[in-house]
């Protein structure tokens, strides 16, 4: 009994050794990684089995022969526990840093949802309550005069036609969202596309005084949603349009290579808020107002639609600051 005793207090004390200097080497390792962490508990238990049967070996004065037995079969042991603890142990880093991505991204969405419910409430009802201001007035005959009467109707077609665009844009943004985005690619020249989309986008820009240019040649073949491409670039040229102030410039070039194509539009808005940018693409995110001539900020839909769209395409779009202004570039696989 005593004998037992001994070896086992011998292990315990061998152990309670390999132990500490082991929670001191993981208190140092406190920033790494996941797996670094299950490989380095799998090893100090490891070591301190191994502590302990050679304690326990020596003090039983085991043969030279028996010893390597019992260490080769520890060793063996801790080999298969080690490989195991890496393969296990990147799984499970994988899983946790997948986990905190997805809650993130959880939040922001959910943060995102919050913002577009808010800011379409306050789109809608400030032009609804204009609407009916001005229906009332005509109904109730209060304006009689031919030109306050035109100017009226103009002003309630605008108004209509504003809050259709915001329809749609919120429609094609839950499309997307819900996955129901069903594209039918064709391969079509992106020349055309953009020409489509800068005829579309002149006369907003000409009543702002903006000149939208577009480079003459380079112009690669894409391949993707007709419809869907179109309004890419037109929501990234109704934003340039938006942002850019009166006498300047927006400018639209493209390239490409075997594995992939790109266009890209520049303006002459100022430059973007380093800490407005990683939320460029976000829902309802409008940035700084001051930016805005005018104060019209838009629906802080048409960039989150320009990513959807864009990654519908199995492509990348981003944003940057350039001289004067900002750049988005778009990067689609190519034809």
């Amino acid at each position: 009994m005593r004998d037992i005793l001994l070896i086992g207090l011998y292990s315990l004390a061998a152990g309670t050794a390999v132990g500490l200097l082991g929670a001191a080497v993981l208190r140092l390792l406190r920033g790494r990684s996941i797996t670094v962490h299950v490989c380095v508990l799998l090893a100090i238990t490891v070591t301190a089995v191994v502590a302990g049967v050679v304690t326990v070996a020596r003090a039983m004065f085991l043969s030279s022969h028996d010893m390597k037995v019992v260490l080769l079969t520890v060793v063996a042991s801790a080999v298969v526990s080690l490989g195991l603890g890496i393969v296990f142990g990147r799984r499970l880093a994988a899983a946790a840093m997948w986990a905190a991505e997805a809650r993130d991204r959880e939040r922001r969405m959910e943060a995102g949802r919050r913002d577009l419910v808010a800011w379409v409430s306050h789109d809608l009802r400030t032009p609804l309550a204009g609407l009916r201001a001005m229906t009332e007035a005509l109904q109730d005959g209060v304006v009689t005069d031919p030109a306050t009467v035109t100017e009226y109707h103009r002003r309630i077609g605008a108004e209509t036609d504003r809050m259709t665009g915001l329809v749609d844009d919120l429609f094609e943004l839950s499309r997307i969202h819900a996955g129901a985005l069903r594209l039918t690619p064709t391969v079509l020249p992106l020349a055309d596309v953009v020409s489509d989309a800068v005829a579309a986008v002149t006369p907003l820009a000409v009543g702002r005084g903006i000149r939208v240019v577009a480079a003459a040649d380079g112009w690669p073949i894409v391949t993707g949603g007709a419809a869907e491409l179109n309004r890419i670039v037109s929501n990234l040229l109704t934003n340039s349009v938006r942002y850019t102030p009166a006498n300047g410039v927006i400018q639209i070039e493209a390239g490409g290579d075997t594995r992939e194509v790109w266009f890209a539009v520049s303006d002459s808005c100022g430059g973007i808020p380093e800490e407005d940018l990683p939320r460029l693409f976000d829902v309802a995110f409008r940035g700084t107002r001051s930016r805005t001539p005018g104060g019209d900020a838009g629906g802080g839909l048409g960039l989150a639609i320009v990513r959807g769209l864009v990654e519908a395409h199995g492509g990348q779009v981003r944003a940057g600051n350039i001289a004067g202004g900002c750049r988005f570039e778009v990067r689609l696989p190519a034809a």
